[in-house]
């Protein structure tokens, strides 16, 4: 289901990301970005990368790293990959169609595995986070950056009534499936809490998990490294 929704929305994705956002995914992404520590492989791993947008700014922070993005859509990739030769990357960044459940790398590959705005759309978290774990390094990052339903008790309210009424009608005037905007506020509002998520983290063997609470609770990022030997 989350592929035929998303490989119809593919020509858009990127447009109605920033645009429904009111471009705050490009600033979480960038606070993303500076948690990150690149000290042995210089290698990072971004999961569920969509089109490409989180390896791109890492591969612009941080020059002398080399990225590799993983999605399942051959949509998405086949679209971030003209953006990665747009931004003359294309020998630091390389994108591939593969399954975050069954990562194709050996163990202890990566400094940094990442994923944004993809948690949500699988079903099986803990193995997920498993297999992020498998392939840091020791010491290295798991990053999971999430969009959730806000605690915030003044903005709740509004934000409810943004997903699930506002956002779907925008929606419909420039994407050809508005219902994969109903589908992720349903995302969004049945998302864990973030106490709950760290302690999701924590229970696969991720250690000294922080939450950033990003736009009022909207997102949250959390950081964890894999124990070092």
């Amino acid at each position: 289901m989350v592929k035929e929704i998303f490989s119809t929305i593919t020509p858009r994705y990127d447009f109605l990301n920033h645009f429904l956002s009111l471009r705050q995914d490009i600033v979480w992404r960038r606070f993303a970005v500076k948690k990150m520590c690149f000290f042995q492989t210089k290698r990072f791993l971004d999961i569920a990368c969509g089109t490409g947008d989180l390896s791109i700014d890492a591969a612009r922070a941080y020059p002398g790293i080399r990225v590799t993005g993983v999605d399942f859509i051959r949509e998405m990739i086949d679209t971030g990959q003209k953006k990665v030769e747009e931004e003359h990357l294309p020998g630091r960044v390389r994108l591939l169609c593969g399954d975050a459940l069954h990562l194709p790398f050996r163990d202890n590959t990566f400094d940094v595995a990442a994923m944004a705005f993809g948690i949500r759309n699988i079903p099986d978290r803990r193995s997920a986070l498993e297999e992020m774990l498998r392939i840091v390094v020791p010491g290295g990052q798991v990053m999971i950056l999430e969009m959730t339903f806000t605690r915030n008790y003044l903005f709740k309210a509004i934000y409810n009534v943004y997903l699930n009424h506002i956002l779907p009608r925008l929606a419909k005037h420039f994407s050809s499936n508005p219902a994969a905007y109903h589908y992720l506020a349903d995302s969004i509002m049945n998302f864990p809490a973030p106490q709950e998520f760290t302690a999701l983290m924590e229970s696969v063997g991720i250690e000294n998990v922080g939450a950033y609470s990003l736009t009022f609770g909207v997102t949250y990022l959390h950081v964890g490294t894999k124990k070092a030997s």
